[in-house]
């Protein structure tokens, strides 16, 4: 038995060692093999013709988007000048009316007899300056004659030029009613139409209540609010195609005034845009769009193929067949053919193919796909805008 083992133990502990020998090496081939086989190829992604735009050359047109409300340029707040019952109104919303145009009429009895009122407190002053005027006539013939001391005339100088002070404040004191009598007839101070009625007849307003708006749809405008930084670009003249609600084409308009001063709060600057006359505008009606601030030649990608996953925008470039990740620099935004675009200002040249944002997340260095090149004659796929 002891000599067995002597004999067998050795033998035994060759064995295994020769199986893991064996082992090892068998894992060692495999591993070289599974190394020098070819590794599989991944899938490219294939693209449509619609998935390419190129970095093109365009007149780009920056535009800033405004709105705001339309109002007439010239309007009218008919109010009264005298306090009164509102004896007749024969205007109603969307009368048109002239200017000088009788519009409302008030109770005139009161102002009837202050007029009368005044007229003879005139009257009676008249009398008595005629009265001083005589006497002082008479009295520089008693004065001449040695009857009557020179203190005597001086008083009758004082009294006539007393007389005619009292004639001249009732007789203004009579044009005063006059005048308000004459309030009494309210009339228009401005062609246009009738936008508000604010009373009825019967009801006795005081004096600066309102009566009547007129509006004047003749000349129109927006008033928009701009933002500080947009207002260096902004200039008087500049084009703007506005959009009002129920009309199918826009409407043309140009900026004409730019408020010297902002807005305490909003730090907004103020810009009346002329809009052109046109038969369904109405005053208050509610308006947007957008006025053209520039238009120059300049390297353009559209907007929808930028990506923001990143810390920076940055654009899929085609290089060959391998998609890139670019990171160029970026301008200002703006319109070509009615395509949203952004300027390109360096990072990427003209005729350079960029993924469209469709496509989706695109890993850097993904294999692509194109699509075949059209045949000779025949319409790219890719489309582009036009140039405007």
């Amino acid at each position: 038995m002891r000599r067995w083992l002597r004999v067998g133990l050795p033998a035994l502990a060759l064995l295994v060692l020769a199986l893991l020998v064996v082992r090892a090496l068998t894992t060692r081939k495999a591993e070289q093999a599974r190394l020098a086989a070819p590794a599989p190829v991944a899938a490219a992604l294939e693209l449509s013709a619609g998935d390419l735009q190129r970095v093109r050359r365009v007149e780009l047109t920056r535009m800033l988007e405004v709105s705001g409300s339309l109002r007439a340029v010239n309007s009218a707040l008919v109010k009264a000048r005298v306090a009164a019952e509102v004896r007749a109104l024969s205007v109603r919303e969307g009368d048109t009316v002239r200017a000088g145009q009788v519009l409302a009429q008030l109770d005139t009895t009161e102002f009837d007899w202050r007029l009368r009122q005044a007229e003879q407190q005139a009257q009676a002053a008249r009398a008595q300056l005629e009265i001083a005027q005589r006497q002082l006539v008479n009295n520089k013939a008693l004065v001449a004659q040695g009857f009557i001391s020179p203190t005597a005339l001086e008083s009758s100088v004082s009294g006539e030029s007393a007389a005619k002070a009292t004639h001249e404040a009732t007789r203004a004191a009579v044009e005063l009613a006059r005048k308000a009598r004459a309030d009494a007839t309210v009339t228009a101070p401005i062609g246009g139409q009738i936008a508000q009625r604010l009373v009825q007849p019967g009801e006795r307003v005081p004096v600066d209540a309102r009566l009547l708006e007129i509006v004047d749809l003749s000349r129109l405008e927006v008033e928009a609010a701009i933002a500080s930084q947009d207002v260096p670009a902004l200039r008087v003249g500049a084009v703007a195609q506005l959009q009002v609600d129920g009309l199918a084409q826009p409407l043309t308009a140009r900026v004409v005034r730019i408020s010297p001063s902002a807005q305490v709060g909003s730090r907004t600057v103020g810009a009346f845009l002329a809009v052109d006359a046109h038969p369904a505008l109405r005053q208050g009606l509610f308006v947007q769009g957008a006025i053209e601030l520039e238009r120059r030649e300049t390297l353009v990608v559209p907007v929808s193929t930028l990506r923001h996953d990143q810390a920076r925008p940055y654009v899929v470039r085609v290089d060959g067949d391998v998609a890139r990740w670019q990171q160029p620099e970026f301008g200002v935004r703006g319109q070509a053919g009615g395509q949203d675009v952004i300027e390109v200002r360096a990072g990427l040249s003209e005729g350079d193919r960029v993924l469209a944002g469709s496509v989706g997340v695109v890993r850097d260095g993904t294999a692509l796909r194109l699509p075949a090149a059209p045949a000779a004659g025949s319409v790219p796929a890719v489309a582009t805008a036009a140039k405007p």
